[in-house]
């Protein structure tokens, strides 16, 4: 399992690689990976800053991790998230996981997702022609995080 918070940028390819790294029980790897958009809210965005709680977040992401894995049968996780001054394009977030069958890969990996928008201590602040703004937690995420508490 891999949890990183880091400024620079991942690779996508290096990520999967070191995952299958001299395993052959893998059978399905499910990957997710989050990008910077030029635009939100109907302004476009020249850039964005990521903060975060530096000890914590890496805690809660580790939790996210271990609560998949608790879920779901998995051979393997990595979560990679960036923080620092990020432009449109930039790679934001890695959520790479691996198991013996894709349904269970693909719905850690959602589930991870889901989760990150909500429980993870990150902080977003966009630069708009009309300004820096703090960016709000959508609705639409607490949504998506709440139907794996659903039975």
């Amino acid at each position: 399992m891999k949890i990183r918070v880091q400024n620079e940028a991942f690779d996508l390819g290096a990520e999967v690689d070191a995952i299958r790294a001299g395993r052959t029980d893998i059978g399905a790897i499910a990957s997710f990976v989050g990008l910077a958009r030029d635009m939100n809210e109907g302004s476009g965005v020249a850039a964005m800053t990521l903060e975060h709680y530096p000890g914590m977040t890496e805690k809660a992401l580790l939790a996210l991790a271990e609560e998949a894995a608790t879920r779901w049968t998995l051979l393997d996780i990595t979560l990679i998230h960036r923080v620092g001054r990020l432009l449109p394009g930039d790679p934001i977030v890695l959520v790479a996981v691996a198991s013996s069958h894709r349904g269970e890969a693909f719905a850690a990996c959602e589930f991870i997702m889901d989760y990150l928008k909500t429980r993870a201590p990150f902080w977003k602040k966009e630069e708009t022609p009309e300004g820096e703004r703090w960016v709000d937690a959508r609705t639409s995420d607490d949504d998506a995080a709440a139907r794996w508490t659903q039975s």
